[in-house]
């Protein structure tokens, strides 16, 4: 866990808006920065692999902000029923993987979930419109794309040794008392945050996704902890190309102005990918 803060459990909505007007105080007075180039990037989709988003007439949200990095690839529509089969690290295009993980630096299994996650909550979570580089961002921050403290990123997207934080004992964090009996942070007494997005047991209850559609939900695989990230923020934050909601959202997630600013510059950087 790179702060001491620790992760706290969902925002519901009628907390929300208390959280954003805080969010535009800190806002006005500089003390949170968030540039529109953080809010939302798009990834091109792998040729047939997902349904396309169906047609509206309101403008895609992932463009409102900054430019998809790459040309968008057509997209072959197919069932919800077979998109929602598909795992979340097949859903992007492998080139511009490829090319985006050499640019940044991402490892190529972790920016394939990050895309994946946020493609498909695209089809989950169309008002949303999050970005890859949000989602890449928050694994920076968080784990180091699952390769804090010596862990290490497995093709199938599992990190091992766990990556498990400090337990929340007061200790210069949140009070968290255990509410998994250690099954998931092997600590039977306080709750520690778990996993490459960092979750604490508590809230990966209430959020945790199967992404790699193995029929498990893992907050150590990287598919399903990007999803469960994706969605948690879309479910929090609304639409996530509002400022202030994606400054709310990624708050709920730690509510650190440090954190938020590491948050906004890792996806400011990631935007500009190509």
């Amino acid at each position: 866990m790179t702060d001491p803060e620790p992760l706290l459990p969902p925002v519901s909505r009628s907390r929300l808006w208390p959280v954003v007007t805080i969010v535009l105080a800190l806002l006005a007075v500089g003390i949170l920065t968030v540039g529109v180039g953080a809010l939302a990037v798009t990834p091109p989709v792998r040729q047939g692999a997902v349904s396309a988003p169906a047609a509206s007439a309101e403008p895609d949200p992932g463009t409102s902000f900054a430019p998809t990095p790459g040309p968008t690839v057509a997209v072959t529509r197919t069932d919800g029923a077979v998109a929602a089969r598909t795992p979340v690290s097949e859903l992007a295009d492998p080139e511009w993987i490829d090319r985006v993980s050499a640019s940044t630096g991402i490892p190529a299994r972790a920016l394939a979930a990050y895309a994946g996650a946020v493609l498909d909550v695209s089809r989950t979570h169309p008002g949303c419109g999050i970005g890859w580089n949000t989602v890449a961002a928050m694994g920076l921050v968080e784990s180091e794309h699952g390769s804090m403290n010596g862990a290490h990123l497995a093709a199938d997207g599992t990190v091992s040794p766990a990556i498990i934080g400090i337990p929340l004992d007061g200790n210069g964090t949140e009070i968290v008392r255990d509410t998994d009996r250690g099954a998931i942070d092997g600590d039977a007494e306080w709750d520690r945050a778990v996993g490459p997005l960092q979750f604490i047991p508590s809230t990966w209850a209430q959020v945790g996704r199967d992404g790699n559609r193995d029929g498990v939900v893992d907050v150590n695989q990287i598919d399903d902890a990007a999803l469960s990230t994706a969605g948690h923020l879309c479910d929090v934050g609304g639409d996530l190309t509002v400022a202030q909601n994606w400054i709310a959202a990624v708050h709920a997630y730690n509510p650190s102005i440090e954190y938020n600013n590491r948050v906004a510059a890792a996806a400011e950087q990631y935007a500009a990918a190509r």
